[in-house]
């Protein structure tokens, strides 16, 4: 049926080498085991704890707080709508101009620091 040639490299391929059947499956896959929690650990976890420690920040907002949005609008938190994910900022003091933004769209707390440094910026 086959050349000898095709025959002799069948019975080369099923010959036992006297090695047994090789390493375990678990020591071949331990690589991808490792890249998996690598994975994990650089951006899995850190993308968790910084989605914690924003909605810790948004659950503690509250009125006169000052605060930048998204789009680097400064002001100072007026009242906080909960129920309809909402917050109203005052932007400007002298002509009491309010904006109503979406919970989300407030990037950070300002620190006590950081609102002297934009009032002094303002002035």
């Amino acid at each position: 049926m086959g050349s000898a040639f095709t025959n002799a490299a069948w019975l080369i391929a099923q010959a036992d080498n006297g090695r047994g059947a090789g390493p375990a499956a678990w020591m071949q896959l331990w690589p991808i085991f490792a890249i998996l929690i690598l994975f994990y650990l650089l951006f899995i976890r850190p993308q968790r704890q910084e989605a914690r420690r924003r909605e810790a920040m948004l659950q503690a907002l509250k009125p006169n707080d000052h605060v930048m949005t998204h789009g680097g609008i400064y002001g100072v938190v007026t009242n906080v709508h909960r129920e309809a994910n909402a917050v109203t900022i005052r932007v400007d003091e002298n002509n009491n101009t309010r904006l109503k933004v979406s919970l989300g769209a407030i990037a950070r707390v300002l620190r006590e620091e950081e609102t002297q440094t934009t009032a002094a910026k303002k002035d």
